[in-house]
């Protein structure tokens, strides 16, 4: 494992345990990801990639462990993160257009309660922009494409301008094209010195995608950068033993 202490960490996470009624979603996690990287989790379908996110932005209570953001408790990091969820867990038939759908990724700093400016707008349509969505600023988030409303969702990550963003599938459901798109943007965010958190479903592109690998089925089974993590064994243990290496 890395040498860093606890605040030079992007991620630290000690001894977690997560349960649903008796059954262990998560058990005695402990995982660290160094800021700048690129990082997926991957595991088999219920493994507890979707809960360990949850659980790191507050949303699922632990049962026992302690979580950190760059050495700091989630509370005094709020304005540092931002959070794509599974699109299957949004509401798009609620009444809004693209544009206020970005601007919501603002209120933490402008307030629930005031009015966006014009250089929040400007904000926005940067962000849309970023994304190429930047004409369908006006339209009903309903009207979109899956894709296209995964791009929005992104765009309001973005326009957050955090320093460490969680992504929960983001390339689930979504066609080649936009996929490029956001991985592109996520490449980008790393680059500028940022930390990219990213449930990941897809084996076949995770060493091409990312640089910091998490291997997780309820426990945590490796971690460290692809190059070294991304292994038959590490799959088998992951996985089973009916899942070999791919590489493409």
């Amino acid at each position: 494992m890395t040498e860093l202490h606890e605040p030079q960490f992007a991620l630290h996470v000690e001894d977690l345990t997560v349960t649903y009624g008796a059954a262990p979603a998560l058990w005695d996690i402990d995982l660290d990801v160094p800021p700048g990287v690129m990082a997926a989790i991957v595991g088999p379908n219920g493994s507890g990639k979707s809960t360990l996110l949850k659980t790191v932005l507050g949303l699922v209570p632990p049962v026992a462990g302690h979580i950190r953001l760059f050495g700091q408790p989630l509370a005094a990091m709020r304005k540092r993160v931002g959070y794509v969820p599974q699109r299957s867990s949004v509401d798009w038939d609620f009444p809004t257009d693209v544009r206020d759908v970005v601007m919501m990724g603002l209120y933490g700093q402008i307030g629930w309660f005031r009015r966006p400016g014009p250089a929040h707008r400007t904000r926005a349509m940067e962000a849309l922009t970023a994304v190429g969505m930047q004409d369908y600023a006006d339209r009903q988030i309903s009207q979109l494409s899956g894709g296209q409303q995964q791009r929005v969702f992104i765009a309001r990550a973005l326009v957050q301008d955090a320093d460490v963003y969680f992504l929960d599938e983001p390339m689930a459901g979504v066609d080649r094209p936009t996929e490029d798109i956001i991985i592109a943007l996520l490449q980008s965010l790393r680059d500028q010195g940022k930390t990219v958190i990213v449930v990941h479903h897809d084996l076949t592109t995770v060493e091409r995608y990312f640089d910091w690998l998490v291997m997780l089925n309820t426990r945590i089974i490796a971690q460290g950068p692809v190059t070294d993590v991304y292994t038959p064994e590490n799959l088998r243990a992951t996985y089973g033993h009916r899942v070999a290496l791919v590489k493409v």
